[in-house]
This record gives structure tokens, C-alpha cells and sequence, in this order.
């Protein structure tokens, strides 16, 4: 007769499965074959992507087109790119509260939810000062930065893919 419980052996079986499933589950991300995409990422880790987008013109389906791009890159690359659009020239228009300009309730809406997924949008404050604008003019979300020319110069030196129509 034989000392073993099998109750114990049960759970010893069961909690070797348990193991080894969550070992497969939890490791398969740290073992990702090369060029594989699904890589693990920690919070506050910097994203291995960086790009800034201009969006100096009025023409509303020259600002489709590039939201539509900005929105591209989050799809493809999700946590692991920074994204940066800065309004320059008639461009600004798309992140004041009352744009002087016309900026449809669609292109409003995409900002809007682009700036919800981390997208940054900058707003150049010289061309605010032309159009005597204050920071109260623009959107809560939007960053004002000094020149926006030298915020584009500024990023590309940090590393930031520059993109222009």
C-alpha cells in the first residue's frame, strides 16, 4: 500500500499545470521570434518610433490626409511610437477653440480622439501672436510652444522622423 495521497498528487498535477500554463503565456512575449512586433512593453518605457507630422496649410483635405497618416502609424505601431503633430501658418486653425478659418466637426472629432490616443499636438505661438491668440484661444489638449518651425527643428534632433506634405 502505498503512503502517497492522492489528493495531493492531484493537486500537485494541477498546479504543475497551472505552472507551465502560465509560463507559456506570460514568457511568449519575451521570447518573440526577431522582427516580430508583439514585443513586451513596460509603463513609462520610451517607444522604440518618433515622428512629427507638419500641418502648416487650411486646406481641409490636405489636414485629412495627414490625420489620416497620423492614425496609420498609431494602428501599425500602437504603444510603441511617439507622435507629435504641429500646427504651423494656416495650420493652426485646426486647434483653436474658434477657428477663424473653417475646420469641420469631423476634423474636430479626429483631433480630438487622436489626442486621446497620446498623439501631442503643438501649436505654434508665433503664428498665434500674428493672429492675437492666447493660449485660452486653443484647445485644453493642445501645447503651445514658442515657434513652431524651431519645435520641428528641435524634434528632428531628438531623433523624430519629420513628415510633410
Amino acid at each position: 500500500m502505498s503512503n502517497r495521497n492522492p489528493t495531493h498528487a492531484t493537486r500537485r498535477r494541477t498546479l504543475g499545470f497551472m505552472l507551465a500554463s502560465a509560463l507559456t503565456v506570460f514568457a511568449t512575449p519575451l521570447f518573440a521570434a526577431e522582427g516580430d512586433d508583439s514585443t513586451l512593453k513596460f509603463p513609462g518605457e520610451a517607444p522604440a518610433h518618433r515622428v512629427v507630422y507638419q500641418l502648416n496649410k487650411a486646406d481641409p483635405e490636405y489636414q485629412q490626409h495627414v490625420l489620416f497618416s497620423v492614425g496609420a502609424m498609431l494602428r501599425k505601431y500602437g504603444d510603441d511610437v511617439r507622435i507629435v503633430v504641429v500646427a504651423i501658418g494656416p495650420g493652426i486653425h485646426t486647434l483653436a477653440k474658434k477657428p477663424q478659418r473653417p475646420v469641420s466637426e469631423e476634423l474636430k472629432a479626429k483631433i480630438r480622439s487622436l489626442s486621446e490616443y497620446g498623439v501631442e499636438f503643438h501649436a505654434c505661438g508665433n503664428t498665434m501672436k500674428s493672429l492675437k491668440w492666447t493660449d485660452a484661444d486653443m484647445l485644453p489638449f493642445a501645447k503651445v510652444v514658442e515657434v513652431g518651425a524651431s519645435d520641428l527643428m528641435e524634434l528632428q534632433e531628438q531623433g523624430y522622423a519629420y513628415i510633410s506634405w
